[in-house]
C-alpha cells in the first residue's frame, strides 16, 4: 500500500482517489507523523434493485392478461 505525504495527496487528489477505489484504501502521512486512511464508501443500493427473472412471458402476453383481468372486474 502506498503512503502519500500531505503535499503529494493535495497535488494528486484525483489519482489518490482512483487508487483508493482500486486498492480499497490509501494512507496520507502528515509532517507530524499522524497517518490518515482514505477509503471509498460503499455505494448504497436501492431495495428496488433486484435481479430479473425470465419467465418466458412476452410483453404482449402480459398486456393481454391485464386487459382480460380488467374486463372481468
Amino acid at each position: 500500500m502506498l503512503v502519500y505525504t500531505y503535499s503529494e495527496a493535495r497535488q494528486n487528489l484525483a489519482s489518490l482517489l482512483d487508487q483508493a477505489a482500486k486498492e480499497g484504501e490509501v494512507r496520507i502521512r502528515r509532517k507530524d507523523g499522524q497517518v490518515f486512511v482514505v477509503k471509498p464508501q460503499p455505494r448504497a443500493h436501492s431495495p428496488l434493485d433486484v435481479e430479473t427473472v425470465d419467465l418466458g412471458v412476452t410483453t404482449e402476453e402480459i398486456v393481454r392478461i391485464v386487459r382480460e383481468g380488467r374486463e372481468r372486474a
